[in-house]
């Protein structure tokens, strides 16, 4: 069974206690695509990736150089109420600008349901370190039309340059190549 507390996963797939490093989301510019994972041929809008890496190798970027380095739980989002985590977004609109969040509990981001789908695969921005646990998690969570209206409204530029709208932040699905996904549930 997978367990959540204050920044740290453990079991399902795992062994031991990962910590969380951060969490950021994929979307495209329209709802019907954005997640990096597709499920029976279907895509999902977007998606939320927790990043968790494993303290036995002394930090995360020797987790990155190790098989067992990083664990990535990946939520399909549909119509999920992201007010207070979109209030605290938006008070960063630009470019290399971050949003620390001090006692922050990842466990109230996840469905009721700890049923998942899990692979051996790689991060999904370069240079691709193949060092990563999937976890993708089966149930949904829903997210309101205003509510991504207002995460397309990020922009990527810097404060000083024009607006440019953060969309399309998203891998297409990559071919399995001989990976092994397995369930939790039946």
């Amino acid at each position: 069974m997978l367990m959540f507390s204050i920044a740290v996963l453990r079991g399902g797939p795992v062994q031991g206690a990962y910590r969380l490093r951060q969490l950021h989301f994929h979307w495209g510019s329209s709802d019907d695509h954005g997640s990096e994972h597709i499920i029976d041929g279907l895509p999902f809008g977007p998606q939320l990736h927790m990043v968790h890496w494993n303290p036995k190798h002394g930090n995360f970027a020797g987790a990155l150089k190790q098989r067992d380095g990083v664990a990535v739980v990946g939520i399909f989002l549909q119509d999920w109420d992201l007010h207070w985590l979109l209030k605290r977004l938006l008070s960063s609109l630009f470019k290399g600008k971050e949003a620390p969040f001090h006692h922050f509990d990842p466990s109230i981001l996840f469905p009721k349901s700890r049923d998942y789908w899990t692979y051996e695969g790689s991060f999904t921005t370069p240079p691709c370190e193949e060092c990563i646990t999937w976890i993708l998690l089966r149930e949904p969570v829903v997210v309101s039309p205003d509510q991504m209206a207002k995460l397309r409204s990020l922009s990527m530029n810097a404060e000083n340059e024009p607006f440019c709208p953060l969309v399309d932040n998203w891998r297409p699905p990559q071919p399995l190549k001989g990976r092994v996904v397995r369930a939790s549930f039946k």
